[in-house]
This record gives structure tokens, sequence and C-alpha cells, in this order.
């Protein structure tokens, strides 16, 4: 398990995130495999012990989601494990994943953002400046919170009107950004400078340290909770928006998968779902048949 990890981690260049979601995943399959069969070994695996462990989840009231989620990791191990040559076959091979109902993708109104940022105060210091900004970079970029988290200064490319992101797998990606976000963006640097602190990262809590997820998402989900009732208020919610309302706009899919760092165009196509039910619903409201 650990070479597994290992490889994930340095030549798949899977977040530590992830490597510890697929470590998990794989001792919870140990322990059941123990515990249930009193086998303590991945290479006397086969399809009938798995699909008896997809059993045992759901009848443990697992979401169908997770499951896969699950399903994926031995996959991706067993592939490893076939591909050196450890186990003969697969087992995976012949097991079919639960169907999943598909999410439709939670976004915020359009003229919901705009109350964000026209009409909620901000306190007229270095937190208020930093926090408006932050909303501004999710819903004008559309980047991740981890992205958001490790920008530098040097991130910024103001003549260009550009930052450059590290996104999943390290993966390197140019995204544009326009002149609202670029003017907010120099008052917060302007602010930003009174603070004592060497670090280089971009965003900073008031004592100069470079800012942390939870933090951030106490920033979004406050603010959020000012102008929509969505289900979810959260960092990928902004991402969501951006993506949605960009393609409501008529942006190209194409464009925002490559903004959005999507590796294929799959992941992207879920938004298109969001301006169809758009569609139906004008339909309904306009067609006097509907």
């Amino acid at each position: 398990m650990s070479n597994f990890c290992n490889y994930i981690l340095h030549q798949k260049r899977y977040s530590p995130h992830t490597v510890t979601a697929y470590k998990i995943d794989l001792e919870q399959f140990s322990q059941y495999l123990l515990s249930d069969f009193e086998i303590n070994s991945f290479k006397e695996v086969n399809s009938s012990l798995i699909r008896s462990w997809i059993v045992h989840l759901i009848e443990k009231g697992i979401s169908t989601r997770s499951i896969n989620r699950k399903i994926s990791t031995l996959k991706s191990f067993y592939k490893h494990l076939h591909k050196n040559n450890e186990v003969e076959s697969n087992p995976l091979l012949k097991v079919v994943t639960p169907k999943t109902s598909k999410r439709l993708p939670v976004f915020v109104g359009e003229s919901e953002m705009s109350n964000l940022f026209s009409e909620i105060e901000y306190a007229d210091n270095y937190e208020g400046i930093r926090d408006k900004l932050i909303l501004e970079f999710f819903y004008g970029t559309g980047i991740r919170l981890i992205e958001l988290v490790n920008l530098k200064i040097s991130s910024i490319d103001n003549g260009n009107s550009t930052i450059k992101v590290i996104g999943k797998r390290k993966k390197e990606r140019i995204i544009p950004f326009g002149d609202k976000l670029k003017n907010e963006i120099y008052q917060y640097l302007k602010e930003r400078k009174k603070l004592s602190t060497s670090e280089t990262s971009l965003f900073l809590t008031e004592k100069g340290k470079k800012i942390y997820p939870k933090l951030v998402y106490r920033v979004v989900n406050y603010y959020l909770s000012m102008v929509t009732t969505a289900s979810k208020k959260s960092p990928h919610v902004l991402r969501h928006t951006f993506a949605t309302h960009m393609l409501n706009k008529g942006a190209d899919l194409n464009s925002i998968k490559e903004i959005l760092g999507h590796a294929n165009l799959s992941a992207t196509q879920v938004y298109t779902h969001n301006t169809i039910e758009k569609l139906k619903n004008i339909h309904k409201q306009a067609h006097p048949k509907a």
C-alpha cells in the first residue's frame, strides 16, 4: 500500500489530500477483508469479495457517490499491482459500479452576485479589503480554494491582466481577469504593504501569515449568507457560479474548461445542465402552450 501511495504522490502528482483519501479507502477495505473473511493480503481478493464490500457499504448507508469513489481507489490500486506483476489480474474488471443520480452544481444567481459586490458593506480595513478581493477572485477567475490559498504576489501579472495558477497534479495554467478585479488587486496590495511581513503569499491574515483554507471558507460562507439562500455557500459554489454565468453569457465550453483547469470536457459539461434548466424555466413561463 505504501508503494502505491508514494507512486500517486510523486509520479502521478496527486495532492496530499487525495493521497490521504486513497489511503483511508484502502485501509477500510483491508479492515473489512480481515474482519469478515480473515484475509490479510490484497492478492487474495477476487471480484466477489469486492461486490460483497459494496453491499456492506450500501447497508451502512454510504452514499452511491462515496462508494464509487472508493471503487475508483481500488481500480487504481489494482491497476498498479497488476502493472507491477503483483497480481495476475485486476479483480475490478468484473465489478459494475452502482449508478449515481446526477447532481446539478449549486450556483448563485447573477442578481445575488451583483448585490454581493454593490450592496454589502465591507470593513474599511485590511481584512475588509482582503475579504472582498477573495470573493472577487473566486467569482472572477473560477479558481479552486487551494489554488487561491497558494497564490503568490508573483502569480499576478497586472500588465497582461493574468494570474498564474498551479492546479491539480501541479499543472500550471494562465487565467485572464478584468479591469474591476485589476483595480481591487491594486487597492489590496496597497493595504497589504502596511503589514510587517516577509511572506510572499498573496493573501495573508491580519498578522501577516499565509491565509489558510478554513479562514477562506468562513469568509465566503459569511458573505454569501447575506445574499443567497442556496443550500451550499462555499468557495466551490463560487467556482460553479463563475462557470454557469460564463456559459449563460455565451462563453465557449472549451474556453471554460481551460480556465477551470479541467482535464477533460466531460467535467465541464455538467454546467450545461444548469443552462438547460434555465431554458426550460423560461420556456415554461413564456410559451402559451408550455
